[in-house]
């Protein structure tokens, strides 16, 4: 199919239309792209400013042991006495070694 000169005509009139429509678009999308660009920033900028809340840290070094608040002196004391008087009892089990010339000899040779 031939493109005629009356085709011509009609084609040459509607470039410019077909310019500004594509120069449109990518002005668009660009406008569109500044937007969002716009948007980011803001978010961060309030991301930044805001006063984080804490983590939370878990079991560590850090945290407090609430149960130790309960217990009262008294029963601290009743167990250490409870862990040495259990300890002095492993002691007095043990079998006790003893060498007979231990002791019984000075030498007072220089």
């Amino acid at each position: 199919m031939a493109i005629t000169p009356i085709d011509l005509q009609t084609l040459f009139t509607q470039v410019d239309k077909v310019g500004r429509a594509q120069a449109a678009e990518r002005e668009g999308q660009a406008l569109h792209q500044s937007m969002q660009g716009v948007a980011i920033q803001r978010k961060t900028d309030e991301h930044v400013r805001q006063v984080n809340e804490a983590q939370n840290t878990g079991e560590g070094p850090d945290k407090i042991n609430d149960n130790s608040k309960k217990q009262s002196h008294d029963e601290k004391n009743e167990k250490r006495k409870q862990a040495d008087k259990d300890y002095e009892e492993d002691e007095d089990n043990r079998p006790v070694i003893k060498d007979l010339n231990l002791g019984n000899k000075i030498d007072i040779s220089f």
